[in-house]
């Protein structure tokens, strides 16, 4: 079943009186299910392309269909309600609530959720995921109290409190030793694997991009030539803290001022 359908996508940001074009036109599916790795060096395009799969951002041109709908076009207001249910986002620096407890920081997109929760089924919803990503006696812990891989793992339970269907990993390991690193993309391969959540890696690392099915190579605004690359279906599989079983997206983020990140 195909999640995502791009068709010619563009992306131009306006800086005054310069026009910036960082999208020239991506066409690309993805199917529910899989896992894949988006890829390319800094300036290529690939966090533009994430900010608009994530609604974070609006095209230019072309056609842009997530589960069916054509949303390119659709308001703020709308991308807001799809950010926070049907994706999931992890950051590269956590982007974690300070001063605040991993099991607070986990029930915090719960605020903006359509479902109608209790405060008992928020609460027993987060401890669940913290407890599925082995964090089960830090939930109290505020960020400062707890190491990279901890906090890395407080963002992947918040990222799936509200149940997304897509799962947006933002060079997830690039402030992560090479031990949790590994242990981390292999989290993400279990719940893509056990729990069919469609993953993308946004990574210019090619290590990283490995633990993918596939990886789609973006140059210059373009999908580059070779476009799919088959990942390390065989990869050792490690063993993480418990498997996966989501019994429950982020809040909606915001894209920052007009400064052009691609």
């Amino acid at each position: 079943m195909e999640l995502i359908r791009l068709n010619d996508l563009q992306k131009t940001y306006h800086l005054g009186e310069v026009d910036v074009p960082v999208l020239k036109g991506i066409s690309l599916t993805i199917e529910s299910g899989e896992m894949v790795a988006l890829m390319g060096a800094s300036g290529s395009g690939k966090t533009t392309l994430m900010n608009i799969l994530g609604c974070l951002d609006h095209a230019s041109g072309g056609q842009y269909w997530l589960e069916g709908r054509e949303i390119t076009r659709v308001s703020p207001d709308e991308r807001a309600l799809l950010r926070n249910s049907k994706i999931g986002f992890v950051f590269q620096n956590f982007n974690l609530l300070a001063r605040t407890s991993a099991l607070k920081n986990v029930m915090m997109p719960l605020l903006y959720s359509t479902e109608r929760l209790t405060d008992r089924q928020e609460y027993e919803r987060a401890v669940a995921l913290l407890e599925r990503v082995g964090l089960g006696d830090r939930m109290h812990h505020e960020p400062s109290q707890l190491s990279g891989g901890q906090q890395q793992r407080v963002a992947i339970a918040r990222a799936l409190v509200n149940r997304p269907s897509l799962l947006l990993a933002d060079e997830p390991t690039g402030n992560l030793d090479s031990r949790t690193s590994e242990e981390t993309l292999q989290m993400f391969r279990q719940l893509n694997e056990q729990e069919s959540i469609t993953v993308i890696l946004v990574t210019h690392d090619a290590t990283v991009a490995a633990h993918a099915r596939r990886t789609i190579h973006i140059r210059d605004g373009l999908i580059a030539d070779g476009v799919v690359a088959a990942g390390a279906a065989g990869a050792k599989v490690l063993t993480v803290p418990p498997t996966m079983s989501i019994p429950p997206s982020s809040p909606p983020a915001r894209l920052a001022g007009r400064e052009v990140s691609t």
